[in-house]
């Protein structure tokens, strides 16, 4: 028997066998470039806190009420999304939050499923390797409307240009915004390293607080799960009790005091739009920034020249270092990332390609009230090194540090 799409076909009857599970929950979908993972982890609390029975399938893990599980893809493939429905069905699950991939639509792993929300946080350069162009990845990403319920909510970014003007459908759309022009508008009242204070306006004005979260771009990811969590009638009393409550999200900007009075950071970002957000959440936070970044191989080539550039920008000194090389030569990948640095920045760039060296000698540069800033790897615990992935905690490297 042949059929006109294997992996179509892989979606279809996996739903068939479990008897279309995800047809008895109610699912939201997260796209967009950058904010996807923290949108939903954020939901998923929220909606916790409001009392619900909530999954979760992302990036760093995925969860079944206070369940975890291994999350082997940010969007899995059919079979193991089907298993994972109903699980959620037996444990009357009401929300399931999916973070959505844009290779998961260009792979037709959502066939058969129906949203009842979406938002798409942003768009920006990435994936270069995988889309011949970003018109075509941005296509990708469009492709989650087409899963849309003809009654349920679309939330747009309306400071994304791209974004904006992204959805032409009968399902309502809604708009966020730092910048007064959506339906949901916040404000950043503080900004600190450890303090977050947001004023939102909806339906009302009030003030949230996280002391896990910084910076505008966290901003945007909080506004894109108020903005679902009232379609499900969640109060701002709640959504204010649960974003304080919120301890944050594996290897998204997780803080570290190290023992001379810095502050490390590790983050996951790997793009030049979530270099750009998170140097300039965290430059007027210290006068001295240390960041050590490398690029993942046989990945987007692109975006190489262009973080570094802007590592040269925002930093006081940069170390360049390994990112999961793969079958690459981690010396050309860094040679790729210099090409962006004008010559004038190249006196505050160091390479040392063991990223475990590259850590602890950065560290013996810091001083009290430095921030150490780890970028690229995130909650990812080793390195991809040829065929093999060797166990790398840097969670661990920062634990074992002393002056």
């Amino acid at each position: 028997m042949s059929v006109p799409s294997a992996r179509k076909a892989l979606a279809e009857l996996s739903a068939k066998s479990y008897g279309y599970p995800a047809n008895e929950l109610t699912l939201i979908g997260i796209t967009g470039t950058k904010g996807k993972t923290t949108s939903a982890f954020l939901l998923y609390h929220i909606l916790r806190a409001a009392g619900h029975s909530v999954g979760l399938l992302g990036t760093v893990k995925s969860i079944i009420n206070d369940a975890e599980y291994e999350s082997p893809l940010t969007t899995p493939q059919p079979d193991y999304l089907q298993v994972f429905f109903d699980l959620c069905k037996k444990e009357a699950v009401e929300y399931v939050v999916m973070e959505v991939a844009a290779q998961a639509m260009t792979m037709s792993r959502l066939e058969t499923l129906v949203f009842d929300a979406v938002a798409f946080t942003n768009f920006s350069l990435e994936h270069s390797e995988f889309y011949e162009s970003m018109d075509r990845y941005f296509a990708a990403k469009c492709r989650l409307f087409k899963h849309i319920n003809d009654d349920g909510l679309v939330v747009l970014n309306a400071d994304n240009e791209k974004v904006a003007s992204s959805y032409e459908g009968t399902a309502k759309k809604q708009f966020i915004s730092m910048q007064a022009q959506g339906t949901i508008v916040g404000s950043i009242v503080e900004s600190t390293l450890d303090s977050l204070r947001l004023r939102i306006t909806d339906n009302e004005t009030y003030e949230v607080h996280s002391t896990s979260l910084l910076g505008e771009f966290s901003a945007y990811n909080i506004l894109t799960a108020v903005a679902l969590a009232r379609r499900y009638g969640v109060s701002s009393l709640i959504i204010q009790q649960a974003l304080k409550g919120f301890t944050g999200v594996p290897g998204r900007l997780a803080r570290y005091e190290l023992d001379n009075g810095a502050v490390a950071l590790i983050d996951n970002a790997h793009t030049p739009s979530s270099f750009e957000a998170l140097f300039k959440a965290v430059r007027p936070l210290s006068d001295h920034i240390i960041v050590i970044f490398g690029a993942g191989g046989e990945r987007d080539a692109l975006k190489r020249p262009l973080m570094g550039a802007l590592a040269a920008q925002y930093a006081d000194h940069i170390v360049l270092t390994t990112d999961n090389p793969r079958s690459e030569d981690p010396g050309t990948i860094v040679q790729e990332i210099k090409k962006g640095i004008d010559d004038k920045y190249l006196g505050k760039v160091t390479v040392e390609l063991d990223r475990e060296r590259a850590i602890r000698d950065a560290y013996q540069k810091t001083k009290k009230g430095s921030l150490l800033v780890l970028l690229g790897k995130g909650p990812v615990e080793y390195q991809h090194i040829e065929d093999e992935k060797i166990y790398f905690s840097e969670e661990a490297i920062l634990h074992s540090l002393r002056s």
